[in-house]
């Protein structure tokens, strides 16, 4: 059980210790896989997130552990890391978020979840700058 998996359970069970999870989880680094495009791929810097629609839902599929990520895809998988704070940063408003999925501790995130961690990433910027 990695420290995110305690902190997912924690918020579960305690809803006032959701917190915890979040500031993990905006300090942490995600695999995200892929689009493989095979042999005509240059570099990861232009990857493509692979997405998975279901439910007439766009998700961006998160794992903490490249095992994760791997038993996920049933194989090795492509993917690029990419702290927690960064997904927030640049995800879109309409795409929601599976985190760990297929494992006992799977957790979606809304797009209105999703959003509010945007606005606390971007609100962290600016006192950042401010600071500076």
């Amino acid at each position: 059980m990695t420290e995110l998996d305690e902190a997912i359970k924690l918020g579960f069970e305690d809803p006032k210790k959701q917190h915890l999870f979040y500031d993990l989880f905006l300090n942490s680094i995600f695999y995200i896989p892929v689009v493989d495009e095979g042999e005509n791929a240059k570099n990861e810097e232009g990857a493509l997130p692979l997405l998975v629609e279901a439910n007439g839902k766009t998700y961006l599929m998160l794992f903490d552990t490249k095992q994760k990520l791997t038993d996920w895809a049933n194989k090795e998988a492509k993917y690029l890391p990419v702290q927690g704070h960064a997904i927030a940063e640049l995800s879109s408003s309409n795409i929601y978020w599976a985190l760990n999925y297929g494992t006992e501790l799977q957790k979606f995130f809304e797009p209105d979840e999703i959003k509010w961690l945007k606005e606390i990433v971007q609100k962290a910027n600016k006192d950042s700058k401010k600071k500076s």
